[in-house]
C-alpha cells in the first residue's frame, strides 16, 4: 500500500457514499488494513481530504495552458469550463474542492494563466480578481448542480421549474466575460 493507492481507494469510496460518509475508517476497511496504517500516510483526515482534492483535479491540471496567439474570452471560457466538468466527474467533487489551495505544481500553472491575462491587456488586480472570481463562480454552480434534488415545490405547491445548470453556468460566465472584457487596456 502507498500514498497513491490510499488516495485512489478514497476517491472510490467517495464516488460510492459521498463526501459526509467517508471515513478513516471506512477506508482503512475498504484496504484491509488497520486504521492507524493510514497514518503512516496522513497525519489526519484534513491532510487526506486535501490529497484526494488535489487527485481528483488531475483532468483539470493537465489541461491546456493557454498560448500568446490564443483569443483571452475564448481560453477564460475553456479553462472555466474545464474546471467545472472536473469538479463534476466525482459525486462532492465540487465540496471536496471547496477550500482547498492550489499544491506546488499548481501555482506555476496559475503563473502562466496569470501572465496570459496581463499580456492580453487586463490590469494584474482585475486578472488576479476574475481569477478568483471565477473560480468560486465554478465551484458554487458545481456545487449547486451536485445538491440538485430536482423540482422544488414553492408557495402554493406550485413547482419551481428545473435549472438547466449548464445553460446557467454558460450564461453566468457570459455574464462574467462581458463586465470583465471592459476591463481590458488596449
Amino acid at each position: 500500500m502507498n500514498r497513491g493507492i490510499v488516495v485512489a481507494e478514497a476517491l472510490d469510496l467517495l464516488d460510492e457514499v459521498g463526501l459526509d460518509a467517508v471515513s478513516t475508517r471506512q477506508l482503512a476497511k475498504r484496504l484491509g488494513v488497520e486504521q492507524p496504517s493510514l497514518y503512516y500516510h496522513f497525519r489526519n483526515k484534513k491532510e487526506l481530504l486535501g490529497a484526494m482534492a488535489e487527485a481528483a483535479m488531475a483532468p483539470h491540471a493537465t489541461a491546456p495552458l493557454p498560448e500568446p496567439a490564443d483569443d483571452w474570452r475564448d481560453w477564460f471560457l475553456e479553462n472555466s469550463r474545464s474546471f467545472r466538468r472536473t469538479l463534476l466527474l466525482r459525486r462532492d467533487g465540487a465540496r471536496l474542492h471547496a477550500g482547498s489551495s492550489p499544491g506546488t505544481a499548481d501555482l506555476g500553472r496559475i503563473g502562466r494563466k496569470m501572465d496570459f491575462l496581463l499580456a492580453s491587456g487586463l490590469p494584474e488586480r482585475d486578472a488576479q480578481m476574475a481569477m478568483l472570481a471565477a473560480g468560486r463562480f465554478t465551484v458554487g454552480s458545481a456545487l449547486e448542480e451536485q445538491a440538485d434534488a430536482g423540482p422544488v415545490v414553492g408557495v402554493d405547491d406550485m413547482a419551481v421549474p428545473l435549472i438547466d445548470h449548464e445553460s446557467a453556468f454558460e450564461s453566468g460566465m457570459a455574464l462574467f466575460l462581458d463586465g470583465l472584457e471592459r476591463r481590458v487596456e488596449s
